[in-house]
């Protein structure tokens, strides 16, 4: 996989921060059907940690089915956090998720949407996680799988040999992850999302939105050539759909992981833990 400039990806979310939550409708998507995950278990935390906050919409949410616990909101972004912090009262930390300022064990839960995808080191991030949670914890999370963007990265392909389009790790591979981190009993499911746009245009802006946009080490210095532009997007032309529109896959992986007792509130039979593909899924 190929490794993402830390420092310009930043800088990209402190750009953002102001406007964030108008372009943030697929984040919002994906994390509500997260957080309904959380109607289907039996936990009571008394301490909380959305990690990666962005503006905060996570932390109000949680705040709503835990009244009595303590959520802590961390993001690497100063400029995320002034959003937060704007939007209701949140206990806000500036940190980043691969050195998480906490003591071991002091955690409950940790709750990270969409937050993954941008990092440098998921296993370090994994691990860190593990060291903050408490036994019995639950850490619950998003992030994308590698048919994400694959229509952009087919376009781009044969056009040059830089990288376009990042690269997401196969939900498999964030299992062995989990484990080799400590977790127990991970389980993880994923979906696509597909999103129909009507012109290039509009699907570069939401990207840019986002942060989204190319940081990749690999990627080309400086601006692309018209001439190498014209012909991605003449080859994304090509994937329009009989009723005229872009389609842009995202594939979205959910997973859930314990320290200690493993499926807190999930029936146990023969060291196993059983529970409908809804309770993941909405």
């Amino acid at each position: 996989m190929h490794t993402l400039d830390q420092s310009l990806l930043r800088r990209a979310c402190d750009r953002i921060a102001p406007a964030y939550d108008a372009a943030d409708f697929l984040c919002a998507e994906v994390r509500d059907r997260l957080l309904d995950c959380l109607g289907y278990m039996a936990v009571k935390p008394d301490h909380v940690l959305d990690l990666g906050c962005g503006t905060g919409s996570a932390v109000s949410q949680l705040s709503r089915y835990y009244p009595d616990a303590l959520i802590v909101g961390l993001d690497w972004s100063e400029s995320m956090l002034r959003q937060a912090s704007e939007k209701n009262p949140v206990a806000a930390v500036c940190a980043d998720g691969h050195r998480l300022p906490l003591a071991a064990g002091t955690v409950d839960m940790v709750v990270s949407n969409l937050m993954l995808p941008g990092a440098a080191d998921p296993q370090v991030i994994f691990a860190e996680v593990h060291r903050v949670l408490r036994n019995p914890g639950l850490f619950l999370f998003t992030t994308l799988g590698p048919d994400s963007l694959a229509e952009l990265r087919r376009a781009w392909a044969g056009i040059d040999s830089y990288q376009h389009v990042h690269e997401f790790a196969d939900m498999h591979n964030v299992g062995d992850a989990l484990v080799r981190a400590g977790f127990s009993d991970p389980v993880l499911d994923k979906e696509t999302i597909t999103i129909n746009y009507g012109d290039l245009d509009r699907l570069v802006a939401d990207l840019r939105a986002v942060a989204a946009t190319n940081v990749s080490t690999a990627r080309r210095r400086g601006l692309t050539p018209p001439r190498l532009w014209q012909q991605f997007a003449a080859a994304l032309e090509a994937a329009r759909t009989g009723a005229g529109k872009l389609p842009v896959q995202l594939e979205v992986v959910t997973g859930q992981a314990w320290v200690g007792a493993p499926g807190i509130g999930v029936p146990m039979e023969d060291g196993e833990a059983h529970f409908p593909v809804s309770r993941l899924r909405y």
